[in-house]
């Protein structure tokens, strides 16, 4: 799906999503991703939404997100209550929804001024 009304060029907006490709601006990637308004982590090494644990996050907490929004690819997957938990003591909300509903949220919420984070994975 490709979105088209842009409001504010000095923050990364998700530009497009299909499976297995993300367009950042006028960057494609191919791979699980991190993105903020500021930064996006192209080479995440997370496997899957089911096998996340502390190390794989710990990226994604460095960059002090008040919530983190997890886009499970196709489909909605939610990972082991023990990546909650993780979330619960760091005060972060997670919210987890397939890969579309990630990317649309991400947009409105980073123009909202948000301090919001995407991690996404793209199957």
């Amino acid at each position: 799906m490709k979105f088209t009304l842009d409001s504010r060029s000095d923050i990364n907006l998700i530009r497009s999503y299909a499976p297995g490709e993300l367009r950042i601006g006028e960057e494609v990637l191919h791979g699980p991703c991190i993105v903020t308004a500021a930064t996006v982590i192209r080479d995440w090494r997370a496997a899957s939404p089911l096998t996340l644990g502390a190390a794989e996050l710990a990226p994604l907490f460095e960059l002090a997100p008040e919530l983190v929004l997890l886009g499970t690819g196709g489909r909605q997957q939610f990972p082991h209550s023990s990546v909650r938990a993780l979330f619960s003591a760091r005060r972060v909300g997670l919210e987890v929804m397939d890969l579309g509903a990630a990317c649309r949220t991400f947009n409105i919420l980073v123009q909202e001024e948000r301090r919001v984070a995407a991690a996404l994975f793209l199957r």
